[in-house]
């Protein structure tokens, strides 16, 4: 597998290499591939590559997907590669056509995760003018949810990329996304690329700009959604739903069927990861490709105890709708959440 290296973003643009599922999966770990929809597909060429190279596709499957305990596409994506080349072996299937059959799935999931992130921003700029007709809009995005994260242009950022290509955005302010600054280094990088009028500030000084009007809406993306519409993100998203709800500005999650697990009831039951305390104790440059701690620039004393959460948890009555390739929950209670997915055929199941 070849991915695009997402910890020397913005600096250098350079291929990983991944020639087997370890390999794979410490990519993963360090956030060199990352965003929920991408870990879905990963996780599905992961089982492919393991079948291809004839290794344990069951150890393979379960190295995978504890790779990343909250993101629920990972597991989607590996189970689902991973049913597909089993049936293929039960029909007596030999390992290379069970393994091509693997291959096939995970190229399907690809393609199937493009058509969403369209449909994703056709359903999101229409609500858009439903909830804020007639106007240009200002949009506040939290983390990356472009092409970095999907099989196509992304979840929340291709909603404002769309409206970017109406002519209708007047400002896309970009949180920095503290402690691995995934919004300066990649959503920034997105969104110039693409010639968009953007502005990248500290998570901190969102406040500020609902407090001046300068927010029309929120647009984030999800690792989770659970069967109560509970929402779990990269932290430093619920503050936002929080600052939203006072200040009366809609607050729209943009994720793909894929990202909601009905088989989780409520936010409180999410494991959210606890990753390396040297994230917020030290400064790394992209350079380095480490995000995982270890050999940047000391910014606290050491041994200082830290409290590192890769994600938070937004409950639904914070949330003002949720868009997904099948359509918008809103308002977001459990039975509008179920009533969608029964429409899809890729909700998360165990």
């Amino acid at each position: 597998m070849v991915l695009l290296d997402q910890t020397r973003l913005p600096a250098e643009e350079v291929e990983l290499v991944c020639t087997d599922v370890p390999a794979l999966v410490r990519a993963i770990r360090t956030l060199a591939v990352r965003g929920a929809p991408l870990l879905g597909i990963a996780g599905g060429y992961g089982v492919a590559l393991a079948a291809a190279r004839g290794y344990d596709v069951a150890e393979a499957a379960g190295l995978l997907e504890g790779a990343r305990p909250t993101a629920v596409n990972l597991g989607y994506g590996v189970r689902r590669v991973a049913t597909a080349y089993w049936a293929a072996a039960r029909k007596g299937a030999e390992a290379a056509e069970a393994a091509a059959v693997a291959l096939t799935e995970a190229q399907a999931l690809h393609r199937e995760d493009a058509r969403a992130s369209a449909r994703m921003a056709e359903h999101g700029t229409a609500l858009l003018e439903e909830l804020l007709p007639g106007r240009g809009y200002q949009l506040l995005t939290h983390c990356n949810t472009g092409a970095l994260v999907s099989g196509g242009e992304g979840t929340a950022f291709a909603v404002a990329l769309r409206v970017h290509r109406q002519g209708r955005l007047r400002r896309l302010w970009v949180d920095e996304t503290r402690p691995l600054l995934q919004g300066a280094r990649l959503t920034a990088y997105e969104a110039a690329r693409g010639g968009m009028a953007y502005s990248l500030l500290t998570d901190s000084a969102a406040g500020s700009l609902f407090a001046a009007g300068e927010v029309d809406a929120v647009l984030i993306g999800a690792d989770r959604i659970t069967a109560d519409g509970s929402v779990a993100n990269k932290v430093g998203s619920y503050p936002l739903a929080v600052l939203a709800k006072y200040h009366h500005v809609p607050f729209i999650v943009v994720a793909p069927t894929t990202t909601v697990d009905m088989e989780t009831a409520e936010g409180t039951s999410i494991v959210v990861e606890q990753r390396s305390g040297q994230e917020v104790t030290e400064v790394t440059s992209p350079r380095s490709g480490s995000t995982g701690g270890g050999g940047g620039m000391v910014v606290a004393p050491l041994g200082a105890p830290v409290y590192n959460p890769a994600f938070d948890v937004t409950p639904p009555e914070l949330i003002t709708a949720i868009v997904t390739e099948e359509g918008v929950i809103s308002p977001v209670t459990g039975v509008g959440l179920a009533e969608l997915c029964a429409r899809s055929s890729q909700v998360t199941i165990s």
